[in-house]
């Protein structure tokens, strides 16, 4: 399946519009304090244990959508949109979204 923020794709033809699909991943406070409180490794304000946090989160949104356009039959997601945005009580909320395409080599 390709995976694209572009709305087309270079060498293949978009034959069919599927439909929106999205994934989401919600992390709790909770994960972040523990983390906070095991990190050893802060460099310059980064933390490579919070960082994998968040790929994480952002790995399972995206094996959703994926999951998801594989059902509609996609073999491709493209206008791919990625947010973080914390909601209430310090959770953390990673949104991928895109649209289910069938398509065509040139």
């Amino acid at each position: 399946m390709i995976l694209s923020t572009t709305n087309n794709l270079e060498g293949y033809q978009i034959d069919q519009y599927l439909g929106i699909v999205s994934g989401e991943t919600i992390i709790g406070a909770n994960v972040f304090k523990d983390f906070f409180a095991s990190i050893t490794d802060i460099v310059g304000g980064r933390s490579s244990a919070y960082e994998q946090v968040l790929r994480e989160a952002k790995a399972t949104a995206m094996s959703e959508m994926e999951m998801q356009a594989r059902h509609f039959g996609a073999t491709a997601v493209i206008g791919i949109d990625l947010d973080y945005e914390t909601i209430r009580d310090g959770m953390l909320m990673v949104t991928v979204s895109g649209t289910a395409v069938r398509t065509s080599k040139l």
